[in-house]
């Protein structure tokens, strides 16, 4: 592999997680981290169905299934350490979310650190840090 590939590995991994949790399959999510730690606000989650449990306990979803938000992910650096197999990513997240009853307005807006872990020639996450600066009106995203 080479640094270009594996830096559209890693941002692609990045860019599911979103497109996952906007979708309201936290299966695919809790797949994501078969192997790895989400840590936010609460107590750590670890591996596949701790990290499902997490964000079924926590994210409201709607008739349709879907939690009616929209994860933009921003200012994406990664870096690659070949040798290793190992690699780390700082980005930026803001949360929008929309309603019938709720315009669209952004709710929520952080950082990830992310580490990454090349397995059988595959890149995984390994550890995610979700760290929110900004909060807004969270009541119809989040079970409190």
């Amino acid at each position: 592999m080479n640094a270009a590939t594996d830096t559209l590995a890693v941002t692609s991994l990045i860019a599911r997680y979103a497109e996952l949790v906007d979708t309201g399959d936290f299966a695919g999510v809790g797949a994501l981290f078969a192997d790895a730690v989400l840590v936010g606000s609460g107590a750590p989650a670890e591996g596949r169905e701790a990290v499902e449990r997490m964000l079924r306990d926590t994210v409201i979803l709607y008739e349709d299934g879907i939690p009616r938000t929209h994860h933009a992910t921003t200012n994406i650096a990664v870096t690659v350490d070949e040798n290793a197999g190992t690699a780390t990513a700082r980005s930026y997240v803001t949360v929008f979310q929309a309603l019938p009853d709720f315009p669209l307005q952004a709710v929520a807006a952080g950082r990830y650190s992310d580490r990454f872990e090349r397995r059988e020639g595959v890149w995984r996450f390994a550890e995610r840090l979700v760290r929110i600066h900004l909060v807004g009106d969270v009541s119809r995203h989040l079970r409190t």
